[in-house]
């Protein structure tokens, strides 16, 4: 088996918005940073476009067909965070299938462990809105593609980006086929995620909103990871698990007051990438914010090597030593 696959598509340079925050600069510095590192050892593929079926099991037919519209007409503001052009309804659509494909990847055999690499991001896109700089919820694709496809009954969601992912959050709210857990700063945009929120209907129980205050750093977040996320996935009997990798809980990102370091990143994926390994499933990283390119680049590196390696030696991660320790914990 390959140590894992990455998914990818130029139309991710195709959603143009110009000096906003969320820009075609942050596709073109993590690519040209995995290309010379040869991506890490990952093979790489083109994704596919989503097929309207897989949006259609998340989205509105209607919704779906008046973002396509919205693009095909030149674009323009939808919110006064949300911004789209003409190529962004591809670059969505090739965010959705590459995310697809990895689901496909993972539960085919063809690899263990891989990532979709693309923009916009998706996590606050619900089923019939966009906002927050998402257009089509790539994660909740993946997810219910997982279950429609593949016959899984029990996928789980780990959201690390330092906003609360609100669409996903939503869309399975009432959904016990899909664990969401979300580590996300608060108060911030966009104002969602309290504890108390655990669900509803069927579906109670199966969401896991762990807010932190700003100014919360690795230790914390790890803490997190490791002794709340991990022990609930386990119990869950996780099939499949897809992480919301957002790296704007940087240290070094604009838009949030979190601390964490690209160690922390390493260590949190550490954690995750053990457990599944113990249970014997897919690990599937979807590409979500961060906002200074550096953060941005050396947080996703970090994450993808502890990701791939799960026997690394320290020298290989060892970012300080919380990552170090946490990466030879993979190999107890």
């Amino acid at each position: 088996m390959m140590a894992g696959v990455i998914y990818r598509h130029d139309a991710s340079r195709g959603h143009d918005t110009g000096t906003h925050p969320e820009r075609i600069a942050r596709i073109e510095a993590i690519e040209h940073e995995l290309a010379a590192r040869d991506w890490l050892g990952y093979a790489v593929t083109d994704s596919p476009a989503a097929t309207a079926a897989q949006l259609h099991a998340v989205h509105g037919d209607a919704y779906v067909a008046g973002l396509e519209a919205a693009c095909a007409a030149g674009g323009g503001a939808l919110d006064a965070d949300t911004v789209i052009s003409r190529g962004s309804f591809a670059a969505a659509s090739h965010a959705a299938g590459g995310a697809c494909a990895l689901v496909d990847a993972l539960l085919g055999g063809t690899a263990e462990v891989g990532a979709s690499l693309h923009r916009p991001p998706g996590h606050h896109a619900d089923a019939d809105r966009a906002m927050g700089f998402c257009l089509l919820n790539s994660v909740a694709v993946a997810a219910r593609h997982a279950i429609d496809a593949h016959g899984l009954e029990r996928v789980a969601i780990l959201d690390w980006d330092v906003h609360h992912g609100n669409g996903t959050n939503d869309i399975f709210h009432a959904d016990p086929r899909v664990l969401f857990i979300s580590i996300h700063e608060s108060p911030l945009y966009p104002g969602t995620g309290p504890a108390s929120d655990c669900g509803s209907g069927a579906g109670e129980g199966f969401t896991v909103n762990l807010p932190v205050p700003a100014g919360t750093g690795d230790a914390a977040y790890v803490s997190l990871v490791e002794h709340v996320a991990v022990p609930r996935l386990r119990e869950h009997r996780t099939q499949l698990l897809l992480v919301s990798a957002g790296f704007d809980a940087h240290a070094d990102d604009p838009l949030a007051g979190c601390q964490v370091s690209d160690a922390g990143f390493a260590a949190m994926t550490a954690a995750v990438r053990r457990l599944t390994d113990e249970l014997g499933i897919g690990l599937g990283i979807m590409l979500e914010g961060g906002y200074d390119l550096g953060a941005l680049t050396r947080g996703l590196i970090a994450t993808l090597e502890v990701a791939a390696q799960p026997s690394v030696g320290d020298a290989d991660v060892a970012l300080d030593p919380l990552a170090a320790q946490a990466a030879a914990r993979l190999s107890d």
